[in-house]
């Protein structure tokens, strides 16, 4: 089923979020991390859409944009449509914004309606994590998860979490007052891009997202003894790389073995690095996901155990430094199901899966009744500046979102 008007405001969700892709941190790509001038920049651009939509917009003391639609009675409970706006490195333009931009495109198409409930729109910051090393930071502020020592991390260039939010002209002291989620919030939806190649093979617009795998993320170090390259012999050596390089090739193998098991180590930093010496410390990350909690741990221990005996092979040591976890989180029950109906209704039909990738709603769900929409990926295709959406598919998001609002009956009511 297609509508002419969601039509056309799915073409303008896709131009405002190809837009935004154009504020970047690095000239020739989309790379816009956490509270950096382009952050500047795009929260500009959000609060000028929301002001569009009859929204008052402003910038919590976490960094998230935020705006709410009240209803009639300020004491309504309310509904809260949510995803991020950082991105990783030379990325795409749609995982974050598109939920963002479509939640605001929605509640302009509800600007004249009359609901029983509020709706607050939340376009969080550092949920990639990439700039400080541990993802949701802006999520973890909403849901009050922020401790000293999170604001105490620094990026590559020293810089602690609570400098950069001063630096913005934020004040990371009233995080707790400034970001709180309205406790009469019962219901929250995540819009995002699949990121993956399974509605693609269904050749489905949505997936409803059942369930977020848990996943844990490490920073291994491999410490040898740094050695000249001609004339130290080869059963004489401590090569740290060579031992972190035996080892990611058993996390792959390993990991090839079991079904739902994901494990990657994405970076891999090498010293001193020069070609004419034996590495004397090579450090490398590790991110390991899985739909169950126990399957994760056992895989975990078993990799960490692998690097151990890597390294004892060849006279090496190994340290590991757990950098985040993310325990698995089902979506709620009761608004998935609404979720499904509201895209019956709207004439889609979707696919049920569980996500592979973490997002906000993860943090959102212990907290408040939350449901996740999957956007397809043409090609399967994300984290990539190639990454793009379908305006059929957009079309069939907005209108599920709708009717997903339509649908809502406040606790009580």
């Amino acid at each position: 089923m297609t509508s002419p008007v969601l039509h056309d405001h799915a073409k303008n969700i896709i131009e405002r979020c190809r837009e935004m892709a154009r504020i970047t941190d690095v000239p020739g790509e989309t790379t816009r991390l956490f509270l950096s001038p382009a952050t500047r920049d795009v929260h500009t651009l959000l609060l000028r859409w929301m002001r569009e939509a009859r929204l008052e917009g402003r910038v919590d003391d976490a960094g998230n944009v935020r705006a709410v639609r009240p209803a009639t009675d300020r004491s309504a409970p309310r509904v809260l449509l949510f995803s991020h706006i950082d991105t990783v490195p030379n990325a795409g333009a749609f995982d974050g914004p598109l939920g963002v931009v479509l939640a605001i495109e929605a509640i302009a198409i509800l600007a004249d309606e009359q609901l029983p409930f509020a709706i607050e729109v939340i376009a969080f910051g550092e949920e990639e994590g990439i700039r400080f090393g541990f993802p949701f930071f802006g999520s973890m502020a909403v849901t009050g998860q922020v401790v000293p020592e999170t604001v105490e991390r620094r990026d590559s260039q020293g810089n602690s979490v609570a400098e950069a939010l001063y630096e913005f002209g934020l004040r990371p002291q009233n995080i707790a007052r400034s970001c709180a989620l309205a406790p009469e919030t019962f219901a929250a939806l995540e819009v995002h891009i699949e990121q993956g190649p399974v509605l693609e093979a269904e050749n489905l617009s949505l997936g409803i997202v059942e369930a977020i795998v848990g996943q844990s993320r490490f920073e291994l170090t491999f410490t040898g003894q740094a050695n000249h390259a001609g004339t130290t012999p080869m059963s004489l050596r401590h090569d740290a790389l060579a031992a972190a390089a035996h080892w990611v090739t058993e996390v792959e193998r390993y990991a090839a073995n079991y079904q739902q098991l994901v494990a990657t180590v994405g970076q891999l930093e090498v010293s001193p690095g020069a070609v004419n010496v034996v590495p004397g410390e090579a450090r490398a990350t590790l991110d390991v996901r899985h739909p169950k909690d126990e399957s994760r741990h056992a895989a975990v221990a078993n990799l960490l155990t692998k690097a151990e005996l890597a390294a004892a092979q060849r006279g090496v040591r190994v340290s590991a430094k757990a950098m985040s976890k993310q325990a698995a989180v089902p979506m709620n029950r009761e608004l998935t199901m609404a979720l499904q109906q509201a895209a019956a209704r709207a004439g889609h039909e979707t696919h049920a899966m569980f996500s592979g990738a973490g997002h906000d709603a993860m943090i959102l769900a212990p907290q408040v009744p939350t449901t996740m929409l999957f956007v397809r990926s043409p090609g399967g295709l994300s984290h990539h500046p190639e990454e793009t959406v379908r305006v059929v598919d957009v079309e069939a998001a907005l209108g599920t979102v709708l009717q997903f609002i339509h649908g809502l009956q406040p606790p009580g009511r």
